[in-house]
């Protein structure tokens, strides 16, 4: 079982040492200060509950506070909202998932053919932790077949971190990775107990020393939105939006569609990828 105190207090401890006086609005301090953000009695002050309570909770004490608590610590700390919902979930403001079996994740025939119907929009369903659910030809050509991949590899982080494909697709390959690991951090927040996410995460850290690193920096992040920036060995470079769409009979299910501005050069190299496709066999590889 997951030791939810000892990530409250490592995720209390990094984001205090992360916040800003500045932004704090506290005034300056010309004490010597042995580590940067924070001190305890300022988030203390900040939140207006004592040193003594809120120093028991980053100690990982068995405290569970008042959402008016919560919330003001989350302030203090000048959170976001995805540092505010890991927090809630880690203090245990909100209910854990029952440790009954989890059914294996699937998606439906109707999302199949919705995602082949996108005809020049690269498309792939993700599911919890990450596991590719399904993507489009497109996707495929873009990114990399997860249909051929043995089914334990089709997951999106098990391809960012093992596969060097992913860093040499992606341009900005640190930053989107980092987003990964912030995110998978969200997700595990959510639900620290569960078996599979642990042995995600067990098996990355030991294979990447990039994401061990990002690991243990205890940042979160709920991807929205955003650009991605690939190399492509047959288009060449190209810049894509990304949206996420969350599925709303399966919220653990989420839909991500990479566009391109109408006329610019990334999306002629798109249709120019899409033509590529049409003219091989299904299964693009490069």
């Amino acid at each position: 079982m997951a030791d939810v105190n000892r990530e409250l207090a490592d995720f209390l401890r990094r984001a205090r040492g992360q916040a800003d006086r500045a932004r704090a609005g506290l005034p300056p301090d010309d004490r010597v200060r042995r580590v940067p953000g924070l001190r305890r009695e300022e988030v203390a002050a900040l939140a207006r509950v004592s040193t003594d309570y809120y120093t028991r909770l980053e100690q990982g004490r068995r405290i569970v506070p008042s959402a008016g608590v919560v919330a003001a610590i989350a302030t203090a700390l000048d959170l976001d909202d995805a540092g505010r919902a890991h927090l809630t979930h880690l203090i245990g403001a909100t209910p854990r998932p029952s440790r009954r079996p989890v059914r294996a994740q699937s998606a439906r025939q109707g999302l199949h053919q919705l995602l082949d119907a996108l005809d020049g929009v690269p498309a792939l369903l993700l599911g919890r932790r990450t596991d590719v659910l399904a993507a489009n030809r497109l996707a495929r050509a873009l990114l990399a077949d997860f249909d051929a991949m043995p089914a334990r590899d089709r997951n999106y982080a098990r391809w960012m971190f093992l596969d060097a494909g992913a860093r040499e697709r992606l341009v900005d390959w640190d930053a989107q990775a980092r987003t990964v690991v912030e995110n998978l951090r969200l997700e595990a927040g959510r639900d620290p107990d569960d078996p599979a996410t642990q042995a995600l995460v067990g098996a990355l850290t030991i294979a990447s020393t990039d994401f061990a690193r990002w690991w243990e920096e205890h940042r979160v992040h709920q991807r929205t939105f955003g650009d991605k920036r690939f190399r492509h060995p047959v288009v060449g470079d190209l810049t894509l939006q990304y949206e996420t769409l969350t599925n709303p009979g399966d919220p653990e299910q989420v839909l991500f569609l990479f566009t391109a501005e109408p006329g610019s050069p990334s999306r002629q190299a798109l249709d120019l990828l899409t033509s590529w496709t049409l003219e091989g066999a299904g299964h693009p590889s490069v």
